[in-house]
């Protein structure tokens, strides 16, 4: 196994894990934004309102692109798995 292997099998983990946290984030952080203009505009300023929605959202997000994250996972692991006997010899 030279360095190149490894730099290369941590370059495609970092972009997995960018790839299936970016979908539960980018949700979060539009309903965080939404609800900030909503407490902005109606001047109320509770730290817990926006608790709830950033929740929903994450289940909400996590059930349409549950399936996609998951395959994806499997795939990364199913090569790097299939990869072994190349990366030992």
């Amino acid at each position: 196994m030279t360095e190149d292997m490894v730099l290369q099998i941590g370059e495609d983990a970092l972009f997995l894990i960018v790839s299936l946290a970016a979908p539960l984030l980018l949700s979060a952080l539009f309903v965080g934004l939404v609800v900030g203009v909503l407490q902005a505009v109606t001047q109320i300023q509770e730290q817990t309102l926006s608790f709830i929605p950033k929740l929903m959202a994450l289940v909400v997000a996590l059930i349409l692109m549950g399936p996609w994250l998951l395959q994806r996972w499997i795939t990364f692991t199913r090569d790097l798995f299939m990869q072994i006997p190349s990366l030992i010899g």
